[in-house]
Formats: structure tokens, C-alpha cells, sequence
């Protein structure tokens, strides 16, 4: 696996929390992480927002799906263009972009009915940009008994080769996932609950903002626990890792009897006591654990975490990581991973039937 020339990718992520898309550039042979270059996000307007959140859930490929992943690619094509030029103006020197990891949005993810669905066209963006594009990144794991997800894990394990382990890195976004890595880079990963969806979703239908700035509304309200250990009864909480889940697997009906401040609280309790309850399947107990996305810009749920762990939870940036790259530097290191026909999954951190790799390539126009 030794020897593969180190390639400068540039990753992009559009998550399910539907703030925007994440880019960065990263500098990798697809094994280790050899530096880390800019990164920047891109907010989107409101109006796209909707119209994303409007095809959510859509397999059908309806018009309106087909005009929304062109419009998301095009966008995707600007955040290139932004990032590149940032990068640029504080480095002259700057190394040309060989890859794009196009990691797209995920509208549908049923992997217990062998679906999973990322909208956007990598062959345009290769043509737009004038970079080659791995996207693709789930279909092969899903064709081959994996769940399509979590991807990040191998990424997660090669950022954290000098930490003492074991550790977990969590990632909140929309959806909450968790990568445990110990003695010998022995990894397990699975999606641990919801993330920040189901408290942005209701702090949305409830106030009209669109997320729970750094828990200002939870904090001010009181969660009811007995809401709380009603959500945890789900059976996805008692069903072994590896398992991943949809963005609307769960929904806030739940709390709909609640003020926005109780429901807020109480949505966030519940999203920390699912990762808590993921403890159960870890092989040992992670002596840290490391938040990235969103949700660690959350105090409440940050508190709410450190209560229940009952040990250290720290945003990543406490070891020098940027937990708003994390996922678009991923991709850029899967983009590489799959040129040089690496896997890109695990049986223990997707359930697929042996070590998958994946992606498709869309080569630049003149590119050989």
C-alpha cells in the first residue's frame, strides 16, 4: 500500500443539517495526512434551502430533483472557485488542485432497502471547475452488504494515528455518528441517533429561526425525561453496529405537546443520550471524546454529552483538528483513496462484506 505519490484534493460536503456546503483542501497519499490547506464554508440562501428540504426524500428522479442537483452543483462549482482563490491569495505558491472529492446531498438513505441517494452531477462539476471528481462514494459499499455509511471513519483513524487511544470522534451534524479507534487503529463506527436535525427542525417550526444557536433556547427550557426515555425505547438503539440511519428516520411529533423552549431541551437531551447509549456497543470506553460539526458549537449539547459520558468531551479543535473541515477533508482523502483503488470502507464500520473501495471518476476535459 506503500508509496503512492501524495496528491493535493480539495473536498466538498453538503450535509444533513442543509447549512451549506463545507470545502477543503488537503494534502494526502491516501494513507496519511500530510497537511492540511484551507478551508471555508458556504452558507446557502434560504431559498435554495427550501427547495433542497423540498426533495428530500425523493427516489424518483422528478424534475424538480434534476433541476435542484444541477443548481447544487453549480453551487458547489463557486464554493471551488471561492476556496481556490482564498487559497491562492495566501499562498502564490500554492500547489495546483488535483482531485475533487464531490461527496453531493443525500436525499434518501434506506440502506435496509439497498438505497441511497446524493444529488449532484460529478461529470459537470469536472467540466465546470476544469478538475477531475471522484463522487459516488456509498453505491459500491451499498451493493456489496454495507450500509453506505458512515464514510469518515478511515479519515478519523489517520487523523488520530499519535493520540492515545482509545479514542471516539463524534461527529454531530444532522445525523450523530461516532468512530471508535483503539490499540492497533482497530475502528468501529456506526450512526449513533439523530443530530442536530430534529432540534432544527423544531426550533424552526416552533420560532422560525433555523437552528438552536448555541443552545440558547434548550438551556432556557427543561427537558422531560420521560419524552426522552420514550425516544430512546426505539428499537434502532438496541440493534448492534454496525447500522446508520436516514435524516428523517426520527421526527419531532414527539415533543409537538411541549413549549419550544421544553421541546428544544428535551430533543437535545435525547440526542446526547443516544450517543450515550451507543456506549454499549464500544469495545472499551474511549478515554476522550472529540466532536466535530455543528452540534459542538452547541453548549447545551455539549453539556448535556459531558454529563452523560462521564469523561472528557472536547470540540476537536483541542487537538489542532477544524471541526468544520473535518467531513469535506474527508472526502478529499477518500477522492485519493479511491483513485489509488484503496477501500474506503470497513466491515466494522459500514457491515460490508469485506474492505470496499468505491467511487466513480469524471476526468477533466484534457486531462489524461
Amino acid at each position: 500500500m506503500a508509496g503512492h505519490q501524495p496528491l493535493t484534493a480539495l473536498g466538498l460536503m453538503s450535509g444533513t443539517s442543509l447549512d451549506g456546503i463545507d470545502a477543503a483542501i488537503l494534502r494526502t497519499d491516501g494513507e496519511r495526512v500530510l497537511a492540511v490547506g484551507a478551508a471555508a464554508t458556504v452558507p446557502y440562501d434560504d431559498a435554495f434551502r427550501e427547495r433542497l428540504r423540498g426533495v428530500l426524500g425523493d427516489a424518483t428522479d422528478s424534475g424538480e430533483t434534476a433541476a435542484v442537483a444541477r443548481a447544487l452543483t453549480l453551487k458547489h462549482a463557486r464554493a471551488v472557485e471561492s476556496l481556490l482563490a482564498k487559497s491562492r491569495a495566501g499562498d502564490p505558491e500554492l500547489p495546483p488542485v488535483d482531485l475533487i472529492g464531490f461527496h453531493g446531498h443525500t436525499i434518501v438513505h434506506r440502506p435496509g432497502d439497498g438505497v441511497t441517494r446524493q444529488i449532484g452531477d460529478g461529470a459537470l462539476l469536472a467540466r465546470t471547475t476544469g478538475i477531475s471528481v471522484v463522487d459516488d462514494f456509498r453505491g459500491r459499499d451499498l451493493a456489496h452488504g454495507g450500509e453506505g455509511a458512515p464514510l469518515a471513519p478511515l479519515y478519523h483513524a489517520a487523523l488520530a494515528r499519535d493520540l492515545e487511544k482509545p479514542v471516539a470522534v463524534l461527529n454531530i451534524g444532522g445525523v450523530a455518528n461516532v468512530t471508535w479507534i483503539g490499540a492497533g487503529d482497530h475502528i468501529l463506527a456506526f450512526d449513533t441517533g439523530p443530530g442536530n436535525a430534529l432540534i432544527d427542525d423544531w426550533v424552526r417550526a416552533a420560532t422560525g429561526r433555523p437552528m438552536d444557536e448555541d443552545g440558547r433556547l434548550a438551556r432556557s427550557g427543561r427537558a422531560r425525561g420521560d419524552v426522552v426515555a420514550a425516544l430512546l425505547d426505539h428499537p434502532y438503539f438496541r440493534r448492534p453496529p454496525p447500522k446508520s440511519l436516514d435524516r428523517g428516520d426520527f421526527a419531532a411529533d414527539a415533543v409537538s405537546h411541549l413549549s419550544p423552549a421544553d421541546g428544544a431541551a428535551t430533543l437535545t437531551a435525547f440526542t446526547a443520550g443516544a450517543v450515550a447509549a451507543a456506549r454499549a456497543f464500544l469495545p472499551a470506553a474511549p478515554k476522550r471524546w472529540l466532536v466535530c460539526g455543528g452540534g459542538r458549537r452547541n453548549r447545551a449539547l455539549m453539556a448535556a454529552l459531558e454529563d452523560a459520558m462521564e469523561t472528557a468531551v472536547e470540540p476537536v479543535e483541542t487537538v489542532g483538528w477544524l471541526g468544520d473541515a473535518l467531513e469535506a477533508q474527508a472526502f478529499a482523502f477518500l477522492a485519493v483513496r479511491s483513485l489509488y483503488g484503496l477501500p474506503l470502507s470497513l466491515p466494522a464500520t459500514t457491515g460490508v462484506a469485506r474492505p470496499m473501495g468505491g467511487g466513480t471518476l469524471h476526468k477533466a476535459p484534457g486531462s489524461v
